[in-house]
C-alpha cells in the first residue's frame, strides 16, 4: 500500500502513525501472504510461484520506498519548524509560548526519528520471511 509523500499530514503526529501503520499492511500481512501464494512441494505444480513472488518483491519495494520518502519528508518539514522555532526563540529568549512550542516539535521530530529504527526493524523482518518462502523461486536484480 503505497501512499504520496506529498499528500501527508506531518503536523500532527497521531496522524502520521496511523499512516505508517495503514503503510505496514502488507509488512504485517506477508507471512500470510506467502502461506496462501507460495506453494509448498506439493502444491508446486499449481502455482507459478516465481511470478507471485515477483509481484511480492516488487510491491514489499514500492512500499517500503514509499514509507520511506513519507517519514523523511516528515523528518525535513519538522526539521524546518524546529529551526525556524530556534531562531525565533534566540531573538524573543522570554516568550514561553514559543519555548513551549519548540519543545514539542523537537519531541515530534525525535518520535519521527524513532520511526526510521521502527521501519527498518519492519523491513528486515519481511525481507527474512521473503527471502525464507522467495529464495527458490526468485532471485531479486542485482542493483537494488
Amino acid at each position: 500500500m503505497a501512499a504520496p509523500s506529498s499528500g501527508v499530514n506531518c503536523e500532527e503526529f497521531a496522524e502520521f502513525q496511523e499512516l505508517l501503520k495503514v503503510m505496514r499492511t502488507i509488512d504485517d500481512r506477508i507471512v500470510h501472504e506467502l502461506n496462501t501464494t507460495v506453494p509448498t512441494a506439493s502444491f508446486a505444480g499449481k502455482i507459478d510461484a516465481s511470478q507471485t513472488c515477483k509481484q511480492l518483491y516488487e510491491s514489499l519495494m514500492a512500499a517500503h520506498a514509499s514509507r520511506d520518502r513519507v517519514i523523511k519528508n516528515c523528518i525535513a518539514q519538522t526539521s524546518s519548524v524546529v529551526k525556524q522555532l530556534r531562531e525565533e526563540r534566540e531573538k524573543n529568549s522570554d516568550n514561553l509560548t514559543l519555548l513551549k512550542q519548540l519543545r514539542k516539535e523537537q519531541t515530534k521530530l525525535k518520535w519521527m526519528q524513532s520511526e526510521l529504527n521502527v521501519e527498518e526493524v519492519v523491513n528486515d523482518r519481511s525481507w527474512k520471511v521473503f527471502n525464507e518462502r522467495c529464495r527458490i523461486h526468485f532471485k531479486p536484480p542485482k542493483n537494488e
